[in-house]
């Protein structure tokens, strides 16, 4: 990971988690009637949630160069809407997290998800979710907060299951 992810990077990142959420709410009864179906329609978006926190954790090629470009055009989004819409400062580097890397397997197995995403972005109805998750994740994933403690136990997964489906002994 090459661009440090900034306060409006950050905001960046939970503006589209608020905007998904309370674009899904279905409402209480709705919700308490029949809570699979509607959590069910969050799916698509979390998946690509965690996507976009891998993603992120890629330190190199065409896919950490998108990732990384996509953290550097959230930055000064957010930082240009802190400074112009609320007077905030722009720059100040957002507390990261515990930084993983992952594998050789694990960034084969990232690459493999990446070739879904895209498949599942162009044939599946859910294209907006996904995208929306993705960058959302790519803006969290290296946060501090609650967001960014995700990174490490998903990067122990990918690197552990890329072991497994390559046959590495680790």
């Amino acid at each position: 990971m090459n661009t440090a992810i900034t306060i409006g990077g950050v905001t960046v990142g939970l503006a589209i988690l608020v905007n998904y959420l309370v674009a899904w709410w279905p409402g209480h009864k709705s919700l308490r009637a029949d809570p699979l179906r509607h959590a069910g329609v969050l799916l698509p978006f979390a998946f690509a949630w965690s996507y976009g926190v891998l993603a992120i954790l890629t330190v190199g090629g065409i896919v950490g160069w998108i990732f990384d470009t996509t953290v550097w055009i959230s930055n000064w989004l957010g930082d240009t809407a802190l400074v112009w819409g609320v007077g905030g400062q722009a720059g100040q580097r957002a507390a990261t997290g515990v930084y993983l890397p992952l594998t050789q397997t694990g960034t084969a197995l990232v690459l493999l998800l990446t070739i879904g995403m895209i498949a599942a972005s162009k044939k599946s109805g859910y294209g907006r979710d996904l995208k929306a998750g993705a960058w959302c994740g790519a803006c969290l994933g290296t946060s501090a907060g609650v967001a960014g403690f995700a990174a490490v136990p998903l990067a122990q997964a990918v690197n552990a299951v890329g072991a497994q489906l390559y046959g590495v002994i680790v």
